[in-house]
This record gives C-alpha cells, structure tokens and sequence, in this order.
C-alpha cells in the first residue's frame, strides 16, 4: 500500500497494491499495521457503512460533534465519486480549505479523513457503490453539516449544479461561517 499526505496533510490518500491477471484480481484494503506504521495513527474502525447512489447524488457535507466525532477510511467498490473533505478546525492554517479526490473501483484509491473535517461526495458515474470506514457509531444527536455550495468554500463537484440530487438536510445546512458547532485545532473538540 501507499499511503501519502494531500495539500491538507492531515487527510491521506491510500492506494493499495492490486495484483490481477485474467481470473480478475486480489488486493489487501485495510491493514490496521500498515496504516498505524505508515501514518503514525492509531485507530480502531467500528462501523462499517455502505451507500448507493445514481449519478449528481450529492451526500454532505456532513461530520459528527463529539462524543461522536468520527475518523472515515472511504472508498467506492463500483462507480466515481469526487470526494470532498473541508477542514472545520477554528485556528487551523487549512481552516476552511479543502481536498477533493476521485475515487472509483477502476482507481481503487482511499481517503482517511480525520476528525475535525466536514465530509461529503458526489456521484459522477451512473450509479456508484461507495464504503466507509468510521472509528466511533453513528448518531443521529451528533449529525450536523455545513452548506455544500458555500461561496467561501469554492469546490468545483464537476456536476451542473441542475444536475445535482440533494436531500432536503443537505439543502439546508448553514455556511460556514454561520455554522456554531465547529473544531478546535489544538483540542479537536467542537467550540
């Protein structure tokens, strides 16, 4: 596997070593030793979760306040996504800048997405099957969001915004900068 650090260090970008021929193909997608060796991070992943989706489905972007805050490995098994993390940490040198990646079963790439970071992605293929990862259960209590076309947030989801397919949640999560419940950089509690 390798493991590199993107224009945010904090998230990294994983890409495991497949070995194909004509049967198909085999190749290692998660190695607790690796991971810690290779990152410096422990974790425990806890849950794992699964969605389907068809093409301009944008999910996010979503993170959960603590005691719930959750740490994401994600990955897509079939389809594209452009996936999206934005760091939320008050008095972080990155706060409010973001990684987009493409992941897609053809790339088979992986982020590992911190807590303190807002997360979503949006479908570019027909229909996607993304899986992630998350060291702490999910809560419905601790669900909270930031508005996916902030102006301050400038991403580019490569999608008409026409195109996009939203939940009514997600169509009314706050900017960023009238969102309350938000990280601290140095505690990476929420303040």
């Amino acid at each position: 596997m390798k493991f590199t650090k993107t224009q945010i260090p904090d998230i990294i970008r994983i890409e495991p070593q497949v070995f194909g021929d004509e049967r198909g193909y085999f190749a290692e997608i998660f190695r607790s030793d690796l991971f810690e060796q290779e990152t410096g991070i422990k974790t425990q992943f806890i849950q794992d979760n699964e969605s389907r989706s068809s093409y301009g489905v944008l999910r996010g972007l979503h993170y959960q306040l603590p005691p719930c805050a959750q740490s994401k490995l994600v990955r897509v098994i079939e389809g594209k996504v452009l996936d999206v993390a934005v760091d939320i940490r008050k008095g972080s040198p990155t706060f409010g800048q973001h990684v987009t990646a493409e992941l897609s079963a053809e790339n088979k790439h992986q982020l590992f997405i911190p807590r303190g970071f807002a997360h979503g992605f949006v479908v570019l293929s027909d229909t996607a099957l993304f899986a992630y990862k998350v060291d702490s259960y999910y809560s419905p209590e601790c669900d909270i969001g930031i508005q996916f076309d902030d102006p301050q947030l400038k991403i580019n989801w490569k999608v008409e915004h026409s195109q996009l397919q939203l939940s009514e949640k997600d169509k009314k999560q706050p900017l960023l900068q009238e969102a309350t419940d938000l990280f601290d950089y140095q505690t990476n509690l929420y303040i």
